[in-house]
């Protein structure tokens, strides 16, 4: 979750998927230095396992948006459904093409969890976390048919 002071523009900052890793690494300074208030939250494997992906996403951005200091006046939501908070919001599908400051919450999120998997590859290295980032690749889900789920992997994930 990102809030900008309301007349920033930062050109360049678009969908984190359209920015080359080094691209996202130079706005990621850019926002945080820019940026009234940021935060980042995630949901454990398990809680997703229980919960489902769509709603630990969404748990996930809630907790995201609470965690902002200041709270923000109002929200713009990536994707089609509203959170569980009582803020005045507008879900946007596709939003991190349509609005700076959802694109610049998917260019942290991106980043952080790439300096992630960039550790969990030190921890794990057989299973090309560096590589794959933890995405559903046929790399990803070679190392899991050779060499198993490790404690990060969701149990109800079945793609091998």
């Amino acid at each position: 979750a990102v809030i900008f002071p309301p007349d920033l523009v930062l050109p360049g900052i678009d969908d984190s998927k359209a920015l080359t890793p080094r691209q996202r690494e130079h706005f990621f300074q850019l926002i945080q230095q820019r940026a009234v208030a940021w935060s980042v939250a995630s949901v454990a494997s398990e809680e997703i396992d229980l919960l489902n992906i769509l709603r630990a996403s969404l748990k996930a951005m809630r907790l995201a948006v609470t965690r902002l200091d200041p709270a923000p006046d109002c929200l713009l939501i990536d994707g089609p459904f509203p959170l569980d908070v009582n803020l005045p919001q507008r879900p946007v599908i596709g939003g991190d093409r349509k609005s700076q400051t959802v694109a610049a919450a998917s260019i942290i999120a991106k980043v952080l969890r790439d300096r992630l998997m960039r550790e969990l590859a030190v921890a794990y290295p057989d299973y090309g976390f560096e590589q794959h980032k933890g995405y559903g690749t046929e790399l990803h889900r070679a190392a899991i048919r050779q060499f198993g789920l490790t404690p990060l992997h969701r149990r109800s994930f079945r793609s091998c």
